[in-house]
Order: C-alpha cells, then sequence, then structure tokens
C-alpha cells in the first residue's frame, strides 16, 4: 500500500490515469455544447445555402473543471482510498498473543481487547495460525494454535483478573514452550519476578512485539490507624512529573445507605513513587467506613478494603474499687487497660451510662452483683449484639451468684468458694494451661509454659459445660467459658484481670485471646502464628475493575493461607469473616511498591492506541457520481432543454433523491406520535424491548394475561401491552414498564436515560426482572445481576430495601406475604421506608404516606408465570401440580396488587382502612 500522509491506495497504480486529465481538460474544452434549436419559419429560405466559414463556441471552464473532477473521482476512487492505512504485520508462522490480564490493566482492559482484535484481524489476512494465553489463567498442555477467527469470538470472554500471575506456574510454563512463533505481549506495565525468564524463552521461540499503555498504574496500601488518625498510603509505577489523585472514603451513614463518607488528595512529587495522607476522624465516623478507593482509578488495586484492624472498638471497663493506695500494678483494670490502650477507645462512668452509649464490649472485673434495673439494661444489651466479659476476683468467688441456678449473665453456673495452691481444694502446685481445641475460639494459639493459674472459681459441672468451655487448665478445668445470648454473647474468665491469682494477664497469650474474643482490633498487619488454627468465610470479594461482590458459595480459607498466601483465584482479595471479627486481604500491600517495567532495547514497545483504517472508496466514487449527475443537468441548461414541464420533472427528480431519507424519518414520527395518543387515552401496560425476541415475547404475553386478569376481577379495563422503545417512545404514557433482563441487551443512550430519571421522578414504576429465581441474590454476580447494575447505574434509582412484611404492595387488593413468579423468591426489593416510620401501638402496620416506590427489583420472572395465549390459557409451567397452580394464582395476585399501587399509590396505607383490614387479618 502506497500512502499520502494519512491517505493509503490499495491500487496505487491507477493513479496515473491523472497524467490523462490535462489531455482530457483539451478535448473536452474543444466540443462545443450541444446547439440550443429554435423553430423559425423564415429558415427555409436559407435552405441550401452554405458558409464558407464556421466558428465552434467553446465549453465554459466551470463546466470543464467540473468534468475533470468527476473523472479524477472515479481514478482515485477505483485506486483505493485508505484513510489512516495500517502497517501489516510481517511474518507467516504461528503468532502468540500473550496478556498479563492483572488488576493493573483492568481500567483499559476494552482497549487491550480492541488491540488484540486488530492484531487477530491481521493474522487472518495473513493466514496465522493464533493463540491467546492470558497468564492469570494458562491452560494446560501444549499452546493452542488455531485460526484467528476462532479466537476472535473468544474475545468478549476474556476478563481480568484481581490477582498478579503465580511465578511458579508462568516460569514451569515457559520452560515448556516450544519454538518457531512470534509473540504479541499485552503488558500492564508492572515489573514482576517472572518477567525476565519468560521474556527469554519467548524470545528463544521468535520476534516479541510488546503493546503497553504509557499511564502510570496507581495503588493504594491498606488504611492503618496511627497517632489519633487514619494513615493512608499510595503508590505510583511511573515517578515522572508531579501529579494528584483523590482519594474517598465510603461507608453506611445510620440509615444503612452507602454514602461517601471523606475524601483527601495524594500529592506526588516529581520522582516520588509514594504519597502519604493522614484523615482526621471522630470515631463514629472512622468506624463506618467500608473502603477507601482511588478517584477515577477502576482496578481492584486502587480500593482498600477496611476492616476490624481500621475501626476502633469502644470498651468500658468497670471494676469494683479497690481501696488500697499506690498499688496499680494490683488494680483489677491496669493489666487490660495496657492490653486495650493501642487498639480500642476506654470509656468509663456508671453502668446505666455505659449501656445508653452502646459501646461494643463491657468489661466486669470482679463484678458480683448488680442492681435489678442494671441486670435487665444489661442484658438487653447483650441480647441485642454486645459482648459482655467478666472476670473473676475475691468478690465474685465470696458471692452467691450462679450458685443455685444459673445466672443469665454468667455462661455457668459456680461453686461455692474458689480453688487454690494450699486450700481446701488445693492443686498442690500451680496449673498450666491445656491446649486449645479446634472448636475454641482461640485454636491454634502457642501457649506460653509460664502462664500458670494459682487459683480460680470453679465452675459446676453440667451437661453443657463442655460445649461452653473454650479454654481449659492442664487438669481439664475449665479456665474461660461462653454463651450465646441472642445476637450477644456472655464470656468469663475464671481468675482476675490481675495477677493476683494467674500469670495470664503478664503475658502476650492475653492480649491474643482478646483479640480473638474481637474485644480489642485486630492487629493491621496479621501474621500465620496469630491466624493458625482458623478457617475464615470469604464474605465479600474484589473483582479487577474494583467491584465488590458478594463471595457467593468460595470455600473457606485456612488461617495461614489467609495471612500470607499469595492472591489466587482460590483466594481472591476481599474482605474474610471469622466467627467474631473480619479481616481485609487487599491487592496492594503495606509495604508493596509498584515497579515499572523496564524493555529490553531489541524488543518494540508501542502504545495501546487503535486507529481503525477507513475505507474512502465509496465515498469518493459518489463524489463522482453527483458530480456527473450536475453535469448532466449543466448541460441540459445550456442546450435550452431544462425548461418548462422537462425543468420541473427534474426538480422532483432531484428532491426525491435528496430528501427521501427526512421524509421516512417523517413517516416515524407520525407513527410515534399516534402510538403515544393511543397510550394516553387508554391504559395499556408497557414493557421494554430487549432486542432478544423470545423474550420480548414472554413479556408481550405475560402483560397481557395480567390484562385479562386485571379486567376479570378489577374495574380496571386495560388494553393489549405495548412493546416500549426508550429511545424514541414517550414513557409518560406509561404508568407501568415491565423491564426483562438479558445478559446481552444494549444499554440505552443518554438522552433516553434522561426521559426515564424524569420518568421515575413523575410517578411512574419500573419492574426489574432478572429472572434469575434471584440464586446470585440482589446485588450478585450472575450475567444478568451484572447487566442490571450496569443498566441502573445512570437512573436516579432511591435507597432500596427487601421489601418489609407491612409495604402497601401486600394489602392493595389481595394480602399477601409472598410474591412469586416462575420462581418463588421472597428476595423483592423496594424503596426503603422513611428512617421515622414507626408502627403505632395496636397497627398491623406503619404509617407510610409517602409515594409510589419507583422501582421494583426481583428475579422471579413475572412475565412467565402470568403469560396467557390468545384463548387465555397459561402457556409457561409453574411449579407442579396444584401447588404449581396455586403458586402461579399468588402471583396473578401480585400483579394485581402491583398495578393497584401503580394506580392509587400508598392509599391503603391510611389509617381509615385499619379496622376492615384486621378483621380481613383475623385479628
Amino acid at each position: 500500500m502506497w500512502s499520502i500522509g494519512p491517505i493509503g491506495f490499495s491500487a496505487p497504480w491507477l493513479l496515473l490515469g491523472l497524467i490523462a486529465l490535462p489531455i482530457l481538460w483539451i478535448l473536452l474544452r474543444a466540443v462545443p455544447p450541444a446547439p440550443i434549436r429554435r423553430r423559425f419559419p423564415g429558415v427555409a429560405l436559407l435552405l441550401g445555402l452554405t458558409d464558407d466559414e464556421t466558428q465552434t463556441d467553446r465549453t465554459p471552464w466551470w463546466l470543464l473543471l467540473l468534468r475533470t473532477l468527476a473523472v479524477a473521482a472515479a481514478i482515485i476512487g477505483f485506486a483505493g482510498p485508505v484513510l489512516n492505512p495500517q502497517d501489516r504485520t510481517g511474518g507467516d508462522g504461528p503468532l502468540l498473543v500473550l496478556m498479563d490480564g492483572t488488576w493493573a490493566g483492568a481500567s483499559d482492559w476494552t482497549r487491550r481487547i480492541e488491540r488484540v482484535d486488530m492484531v487477530l484481524g491481521e493474522a487472518l489476512q495473513a493466514g496465522r495460525e493464533t493463540a491467546v494465553i492470558v497468564l492469570t489463567d494458562i491452560p494446560a498442555g501444549d499452546v493452542p494454535f488455531r485460526s484467528a477467527d476462532a479466537w476472535v469470538s473468544e474475545l468478549p470472554g476474556l476478563e481480568p483478573a484481581a490477582w498478579a500471575p503465580d511465578a511458579d506456574v508462568v516460569l514451569g510454563w515457559a520452560d515448556d514452550l516450544g519454538a518457531g512463533f512470534d509473540t504479541f505481549w499485552v503488558s500492564d506495565g508492572l515489573d514482576y519476578s517472572w518477567r525476565d525468564g519468560l521474556l527469554t524463552a519467548l524470545q528463544s521461540a521468535g520476534a516479541v512485539s510488546v503493546f503497553e499503555a504509557q499511564r502510570p498504574v496507581f495503588g493504594l496500601r491498606p488504611a492503618r490507624f496511627a497517632d489519633g488518625a487514619i494513615a493512608l498510603e499510595a503508590v505510583r509505577s511511573r515517578t515522572t512529573g508531579a501529579s494528584e489523585v483523590t482519594v474517598i472514603g465510603h461507608g453506611l451513614d445510620p440509615a444503612g445507605t452507602p454514602r461517601q463518607l471523606t475524601s483527601g488528595t495524594f500529592e506526588f512529587g516529581d520522582g516520588e513513587p509514594v504519597a502519604s495522607l493522614a484523615l482526621s476522624l471522630p470515631p463514629e465516623l472512622r468506624n463506618r467506613i467500608t473502603r477507601f478507593e482511588l478517584s477515577g482509578q477502576r482496578s481492584a488495586g486502587a480500593v482498600s478494603l477496611t476492616d476490624d484492624a481500621l475501626r476502633r472498638r469502644e470498651v468500658a471497663l468497670l471494676a469494683a474499687r479497690d481501696e488500697r493506695e499506690g498499688l496499680q500494678l494490683l488494680t483489677p483494670t491496669h493489666y487490660l487497660e495496657q492490653a486495650l490502650l493501642p487498639n480500642a477507645d476506654l470509656i468509663e462512668g456508671d453502668l446505666s451510662d455505659i449501656v445508653l452509649a452502646n459501646p461494643d464490649v463491657i468489661v466486669l472485673a470482679d463484678i458480683a452483683t448488680l442492681a435489678e434495673s442494671e441486670a435487665s439494661d444489661l442484658e438487653g444489651w447483650v441480647r441485642g449484639g454486645g459482648i459482655l466479659v467478666r472476670f473473676a476476683g475475691p468478690r465474685v468467688a465470696a458471692s452467691d451468684i450462679g450458685r443455685d441456678v444459673e445466672d443469665i449473665l454468667m455462661p455457668v453456673r459456680l461453686r461455692a468458694g474458689g480453688r487454690n495452691v494450699g486450700g481446701a481444694m488445693s492443686w498442690g502446685e500451680p496449673k498450666a494451661l491445656r491446649a486449645f481445641l479446634p472448636e475454641s475460639p482461640f485454636f491454634g494459639l502457642a501457649v506460653p509454659d509460664d502462664v500458670v493459674v494459682s487459683a480460680q472459681v470453679m465452675a459446676q459441672p453440667d451437661p453443657s459445660l463442655a460445649s461452653r468451655t473454650i479454654a481449659a487448665l492442664s487438669d481439664g478445668t475449665p479456665l474461660v467459658t461462653r454463651k450465646r445470648l441472642d445476637a450477644g454473647q456472655v464470656v468469663l474468665f475464671h481468675v482476675t484481670a490481675n495477677a493476683e491469682w494467674s500469670t495470664l494477664p503478664l503475658s502476650g497469650l492475653f492480649v491474643q485471646m482478646l483479640e480473638r474474643l474481637a474485644v480489642s482490633s485486630t492487629p493491621a498487619a496479621v501474621t500465620a502464628e496469630d491466624l493458625a488454627g482458623t478457617v475464615w468465610t470469604p464474605d465479600q470479594v474484589l473483582t479487577a475493575t474494583g467491584q465488590i461482590e458478594d463471595a457467593g458459595a468460595l470455600a473457606g480459607v485456612r488461617g495461614e493461607d489467609l495471612a500470607q498466601g499469595a492472591l489466587s483465584a482460590d483466594l481472591p482479595p476481599g474482605l474474610y469473616a471469622g466467627e467474631d471479627r473480619r479481616i481485609a486481604r487487599n491487592v496492594i500491600g503495606a509495604d508493596d511498591m509498584l515497579e515499572r517495567v523496564v524493555w529490553p532495547a531489541d524488543v518494540p514497545v508501542e502504545g495501546l492506541a487503535v486507529t481503525r483504517e477507513t475505507p474512502l472508496k465509496g465515498l469518493v466514487l459518489t463524489l463522482g457520481m453527483l458530480a456527473l449527475m450536475v453535469d448532466i443537468l449543466a448541460s441540459l441548461w445550456l442546450s435550452g432543454k431544462l425548461t418548462g414541464p422537462r425543468a420541473q420533472a427534474a426538480v422532483v427528480l432531484v428532491a426525491a433523491l435528496l430528501m427521501g431519507a427526512p421524509e421516512a424519518q417523517a413517516q416515524e414520527t407520525v407513527e410515534d406520535i399516534e402510538k403515544s395518543l393511543f397510550a394516553a387515552s387508554e391504559l395499556s401496560l408497557g414493557y421494554v424491548v430487549t432486542g432478544n425476541g423470545r423474550v420480548d415475547a414472554t413479556s408481550s404475553a405475560g402483560l397481557r394475561g395480567l390484562s385479562n386478569v386485571l379486567f376479570r376481577r378489577t374495574s380496571i379495563e386495560p388494553t393489549d401491552p405495548t412493546a416500549v422503545n426508550l429511545e424514541t417512545d414517550e414513557l409518560s404514557v406509561y404508568p407501568f414498564l415491565y423491564w426483562a433482563i438479558t445478559p446481552d441487551q444494549p444499554r440505552p443512550s443518554s438522552e433516553a436515560y434522561a426521559k426515564l430519571n424524569r420518568y421515575l421522578r413523575t410517578g411512574g414504576m419500573i419492574l426489574f426482572d432478572t429472572r434469575d429465581a434471584d440464586t446470585a441474590q440482589f446485588g450478585g454476580s450472575s450475567p444478568n445481576e451484572r447487566k442490571l447494575r450496569e443498566l441502573a447505574l445512570p437512573l436516579d434509582v432511591p435507597p432500596l430495601e427487601q421489601i418489609p412484611g407491612d409495604h402497601v404492595l401486600t394489602r392493595t387488593f389481595y394480602l399477601l406475604q409472598d410474591f412469586p413468579g416462575r420462581y418463588a423468591s421472597r428476595d423483592v426489593w423496594v424503596e426503603a421506608s422513611p428512617a421515622d416510620a414507626e408502627r403505632a401501638d395496636g397497627m398491623p402496620f406503619r404509617n407510610l404516606n409517602d409515594n409510589v416506590t419507583p422501582v421494583i427489583i426481583g428475579g422471579n420472572d413475572w412475565a412467565a408465570a402470568w403469560a396467557m395465549d390468545a384463548v387465555g390459557a397459561p402457556i409457561y409451567p409453574v411449579g407442579r401440580g396444584f401447588a404449581g397452580e396455586r403458586q402461579r394464582e399468588i402471583a396473578y395476585r401480585f400483579g394485581v396488587n402491583l398495578i393497584m399501587h401503580v394506580l392509587t399509590g400508598n392509599y391503603k396505607s391510611d389509617q381509615v382502612h385499619v379496622p376492615a383490614l384486621l378483621d380481613r387479618l383475623g385479628q
């Protein structure tokens, strides 16, 4: 291909025809235009006469120019002009396309796929076999070379991973590579320990070219608490020049709604790879933060999840007053304070005031007797999720608490007196601790030899004693017991909190036991020793693009692996839950740096920019044809033939050619107006067109069936359902839209989203149906759920909650508690109720005189359950036998309630209906 600037020619030899244009100019100039024919009777007198001299008029210069340009356009068009021609890659052997596939390339993953698509297109034209390998998911066996067009269809399914490739796996794969192929390497720009070894293996197989983005990669280290503030550090891969990046702290407000709680700016100086920032926040706000993320960086490395290490717990310490002076080390709470101060906020005061302050933990050191009101308040606090930790002592040993019957605020019954060295129940010598059992929260902690117990309070034998013992002495005597109390728990150390009865408070084991009980925060950097013997369940995981998803059914992780294991598909970055606390594994560690890869000089490195070729042949030939049409009209005009009816016919023909498309568009506009007028004059249920014929047909049949039920059972008389095109149709004439979610439906334009937001704000309702039985749960990771999040992101959707039992949808026409469709999942989401909505005494529901919920989200495939054919028979099966038909009936009732709610709002939430509703409820 021969190029002139940004334009190339596939057949440049045809351009030699331009040399003949001057000759063509001369020839055309010598040919006069056709003479004008005039009928004149006197011409008959001139018949037979001859003129000795003749003179020819010349063609006008502008007509000559027009004809020359038309011929030039034809020559240039057939020469195959191309805008931005691409240099074809040389080579004729197999081609390996290698992608790092890490989180560092997730923010521009689409550009990387486009670059690979272009490489595959060039390989297809050259007839080269190709293979596409992502290093985070290397296939077993030999390199799978095959036709390039087979890989093109698989490109949309390639996704980056939220971790780096395993060095051993990559180098082992590199050792088994053959030879005789070239490599195109799409790099994420970061240096890894395995990169040099892999590059050497690839260069020994053939030529290597690298594609790499020229932007820096940013990462965020885990947040930590230091010097009364949250310490944050950001790192970058390219240190040239100064730059700034904003960090945002996200969390939940008191109503449980995700909010942006704080923000700050990292400032990188020239040559600085690390920037620091300190955020001073009140404890209440700090404890609500769930993650920090760098603004504008769509990658897992730019997100730092927070766990219990950042959340400083509020711990209340109460102890019996010691009248002795100057004996600080003997005070009941001295060692507790030393253990808790680095990682917790300590509060003091009366027990009644402390319960009102709602701390995370309350510690009672040798407090035996509580007032009745204090005990009642404390019990309610524990049942609500509090942790009560009690320590024994002389007062507890001498009291009658838990002797005859088990005290509600004690995990076990206690014997009278105690057990100590030299006493009536003497051990003879202090006892050591027994190794912790697997069911204990302390399992895996090493027991120091110097931890001994010389005195303790004894537990009464009981069938439940063994299950409540979480730590014991070497002879099996319970040392720490625990029982659950609804959402909370009560823990009793059978020794004192100071060193009078044991050496436990003097050891590091004491601090570790408090951490395992979630009394104090987890250290910022956990070790394998700290988590030995524990199993952690994935709660939330990070995707490569920094999105937080539910972990689903991922298997549990051993504590040792969680602390030191490398991130992988089995150990993805995210939040892991233990028995009483949570630990975050982030992509960037506390000491990690982002090193930029430096390629050898013999390896060509290109950017990711893709400039598509644009063929211009059709455009140039079209311009040439238009020039010829204008030439024809001009010649007719000069010859006098473009007058009268002929001129009118020519004008009509040209107008028809030029105005054909707008006229069709006007016809479509008229049809749209007629459609909107019909929907405005009649009640019609609308469904959003998805582009999937089968799904759209089901939506239409479902709304037709629901319309039939409404017609028969209510005073509502809807017409046939209407297919709604979000791009062209007016939405305000439809009170209700059913939107079935499919994984491949196109995303509406910004203008359509503007109409949708206006529709939601002015009283319209959309029922989003993922049709997947909500198997991934709301916010999950099924294909339909991911598409729903993508479609709903630009929408002005209010805070949502699972539909409460007293929502108006449960009683607008029928009294319902379930909302099944073809599936019977109970997880249906509606607009969250106001925070101040309270249920009055004796009332079955709250007074919710708010607006209609603008969105309802679920996955029960309601349209399939409602669907009827032309004669009113169900189309799709629902369940089995009578139970299935009952489920279909409840689905119809939910649909009736839904449309009644759309048309009447929260009318049935007015308290005037309470007597009738109570009568129907049988109350």
